[in-house]
């Protein structure tokens, strides 16, 4: 196969957090949307942040999690919950590393 045949815009697409503790926190499953593919250089800045630096994680996640118009939800003043914040970048990072 050639390589010319995986190149592709980024999709936008949808990461289900339905664990046992959120659907019993908020009575649902929680979704949001993020890119099936990112830029080479978000790329390499996650994978070198130290999982210890969650403030560089945070800095680079926040405009990967997204809404389902593809607009980042943490803008302005506007925050996730925290254990739904660590939930959100845990899937983001498993995603990217696939």
């Amino acid at each position: 196969m050639k390589l010319s045949q995986l190149a592709a815009k980024p999709q936008l697409i949808e990461i289900l957090m339905d664990d046992e503790a959120t659907v019993k926190e908020y009575g649902e499953a929680l979704t949001f949307h993020t890119w099936d593919r990112q830029p080479m250089d978000v790329f390499v800045r996650l994978a070198n942040t130290d999982q210890n630096n969650i403030g560089n994680m945070l800095d680079i996640v926040k405009n990967m999690i997204l809404d389902d118009a593809g607009q980042p939800v943490l803008k302005d003043d506007a925050m996730l919950p925290t254990p739904v914040l660590m939930q959100a970048i845990g899937r983001i990072t498993d995603l990217l590393g696939k």
